[in-house]
């Protein structure tokens, strides 16, 4: 009997690639842009992985809301500049092992691999190419297409694109945005702990993983097949 193919979908910001320091700076610029004081970098840390419409009234619930249009547009503008200058190998560098953890999974053909991400299509894209995995993820799901974060809308999409039910899908992330958003749409979920929320706010995760080099064992876990 053939075995069934396994869905594993990565987030981005926090779990493939550190882009923090492009994305506190980018923040900072924007609300220097509309003279209001940056948030804490904890805080701003707090909100990767949300929608950035959704993130900007977090960290200025007070302001009027054509403000946060202007945010998000400020935001998006500043980071198109600092990526420009850094280009994305230091702007968003991968995680050591993430690289050789996608080759590897890739190599199984009964693993497809999945991205959803509070980035943009446009960011997503210039990422993957940056790093040649424009060719390795069968289903990317982004925030111009879907509500943000904790919202299922990303992972039921995947499943959906690829055919696989959630039985046989997980989702593998480090916020708690990214363990909500699986178990709203009734998937599996692996937790990291060297992203920007850390392994106390990942209550819901059904593993987390320190590193790379045992995420093999996790899938395998939580999947209850050989990943």
């Amino acid at each position: 009997m053939t075995p069934p193919k396994r869905l594993i979908v990565f987030d981005v910001d926090g779990t493939l690639v550190d882009s923090q320091r492009d994305i506190v700076a980018a923040m900072e610029m924007a609300f220097d842009q509309v003279s209001i004081a940056a948030p804490a970098r904890c805080d701003i840390l707090s909100i990767v992985g949300l929608s950035l419409d959704v993130a900007m009234e977090r960290l200025a619930p007070d302001v009027h809301t054509a403000t946060w249009s202007e945010l998000v547009q400020g935001y998006k503008d500043a980071y198109v500049v600092l990526r420009t200058q850094r280009g994305v190998a230091e702007s968003s560098p991968l995680y050591p092992g993430a690289g050789q953890t996608l080759s590897r999974l890739r190599e199984n053909p009964e693993n497809i691999l999945g991205i959803a991400t509070g980035k943009s299509k446009r960011g997503l894209d210039k990422l993957l190419v940056g790093h040649s995995l424009q060719n390795v993820f069968v289903t990317c799901q982004v925030a111009d297409f879907h509500p943000s974060k904790p919202h299922p809308a990303m992972l039921l999409a995947a499943m959906g694109q690829t055919g696989i039910g959630p039985e046989h899908t997980v989702m593998v992330g480090d916020t708690s945005f990214d363990m909500e958003m699986a178990k709203a749409a009734g998937a599996r979920s692996i937790g990291v702990s060297w992203g920007y929320h850390g392994a106390a706010q990942l209550v819901g995760a059904d593993r987390v993983v320190d590193s790379f080099a045992t995420l093999d064992a996790a899938l395998s876990e939580v999947l209850g097949e050989t990943a």
